[in-house]
C-alpha cells in the first residue's frame, strides 16, 4: 500500500466525508482553520494498493526550527486528533507504515506526529514508534436523556437546576463577536492561576468564521436574569463524535452556575442529532463529575534523525515555561494597577 498525494482544493470532499469514521478535525473547514493559525499547509492523500482505494490520510506539514515536520495532529493547535479515515478491514498499522514512507520520501519531513481515535497502542510498537496519549473524557450519548442526567454527580445535577432557577439563560450563538465575549471570559479564568490564555483570540475568531456557518459549531451563551453574558462554550461536532473545545465565565458570576448549564445544553444538542459520542476535550478531574469516562487515544511520534525528536521536546518544554513567565508578568502588572498610587 502507498500513499499519493490529492490536490487540497480539488479534493471530492463529500466522499471523504462520507466515511463512517470521519470526525470534524478531518473536514476542510478545520483544516483551514489550523492552517491559518498555524502557518501549516493541508495535506491530503489517497491509500492505494494498485488500482485498490483503502482510504485516505489527512494532515498539514509546517516547519520547526527550519525543519519541516507532517502533524496530524500536532501539540498546540488545540485539535486533539486527525488520522485516517479507513474501509473496513484495513489495517491502521498497515497506513501508518506507509505514511512513513510517504513523510519521509514524498514529503521530505524530518518528523512526523500522528493520532488517531481508532488506533492501539500496538499500532506502533512494531514501527518504531513512540507512543502517548491524549487523555480525555467520553459521554455515552446513545444512552437515554434521563440517564444521562442521572449519571451526573448529585451536586452537578443541583448546579444545572441552580441555574435554572437563577434565570440563567442559554443561547446558541452566529455571531463573529462570540469570538471576543469568549477570550474576555477566558483571560479571567486563566488569571485565577496567575497564567495567561494559551492563544490569542484571533484563534477563537478563526475558528467561529470557518466552522459556524458548516453546523458542527455549537456556540452558546449563558445570561443572566439581566442579559448579561456570564459564560460562553464551545462545541465542535460532526458524525458520531461531538468535543468540547473551550469554555469561559466570568468569576462573578459562577455562583450562578453557567458552566454546568453550558455542558448540560451541548449534550443534549448533540444526542439530539444522533452523535454517539461526547469527548470533553482533554483531561481534567472536574470533568468527572458529568458522569463520563476516562478515555484515551494513542499518540505517535517519530523522527528520521535523534535530534528533532530532542528539538520537539525542548520547543514544548519551552512553550510551558513561557506561559508561566507570561502568567507571572501579567499577575504582578495587575497588581500594580490595583494599588495605590503614591502621593
Amino acid at each position: 500500500m502507498k500513499f499519493h498525494p490529492i490536490d487540497f482544493k480539488a479534493a471530492d470532499w463529500k466522499l471523504l466525508d462520507s466515511f463512517e469514521d470521519r470526525t470534524v478535525f478531518q473536514t476542510r473547514e478545520w483544516l483551514q482553520f489550523v492552517s491559518e493559525c498555524q502557518g501549516a499547509a493541508p495535506v491530503l492523500a489517497e491509500l492505494r494498493e494498485g488500482a485498490e482505494v483503502w482510504g485516505y490520510f489527512t494532515g498539514l506539514t509546517f516547519s520547526k526550527f527550519g525543519l519541516k515536520v507532517l502533524g496530524s495532529s500536532f501539540p498546540g493547535w488545540t485539535t486533539p486528533y486527525i488520522g485516517f479515515n479507513l474501509r473496513t478491514g484495513v489495517s491502521r498499522r498497515a497506513a501508518l507504515e506507509a505514511l512513513e514512507r510517504f513523510a519521509w520520501d514524498d514529503l521530505k519531513c524530518l518528523h512526523l506526529e500522528v493520532s488517531d481515535p481508532h488506533f492501539t497502542f500496538d499500532d506502533a510498537e512494531a514501527l518504531g514508534f513512540k507512543a502517548e496519549y491524549y487523555g480525555s473524557y467520553r459521554t455515552d450519548l446513545t444512552k437515554p436523556e434521563a440517564e444521562l442526567f442521572n449519571g451526573m454527580d448529585s451536586a452537578c445535577r443541583r448546579c444545572v437546576r441552580k441555574a435554572e432557577k437563577s434565570g440563567v439563560k442559554i443561547e446558541e450563538a452566529h455571531d463573529l463577536a462570540f469570538a471576543d465575549e469568549y477570550y474576555e471570559q477566558l483571560k479571567d479564568v486563566f488569571a485565577k492561576q496567575s497564567l495567561v490564555p494559551t492563544y490569542s483570540v484571533d484563534r477563537v475568531r478563526s475558528l467561529v468564521k470557518n466552522l459556524e456557518p458548516t453546523g458542527r459549531l455549537l456556540l452558546i451563551r449563558a445570561r443572566d436574569p439581566e442579559g448579561k453574558c456570564i459564560a460562553t462554550g464551545i462545541y465542535p461536532g460532526y458524525n458520531k463524535i461531538a468535543e468540547f473545545w473551550g469554555n469561559a465565565s466570568f468569576r462573578a458570576y459562577q455562583n450562578l452556575r453557567p458552566n454546568e448549564a453550558c455542558h448540560w445544553y451541548a449534550i443534549r444538542h448533540w444526542k439530539q442529532r444522533g452523535t454517539e459520542i461526547f469527548d470533553w476535550g482533554g483531561e481534567g478531574t472536574y470533568k468527572e463529575k458529568y458522569g463520563c469516562k476516562p478515555h484515551r487515544v494513542p499518540w505517535f511520534t517519530k523522527s528520521r534523525y535523534q535530534i528533532v525528536g530532542a528539538l520537539r521536546n525542548e520547543a514544548r518544554n519551552m512553550f510551558a515555561r513561557k506561559q508561566k513567565f507570561l502568567g507571572w508578568l501579567q499577575g504582578n502588572r495587575t497588581a500594580a494597577e490595583r494599588a495605590p498610587a503614591e502621593e
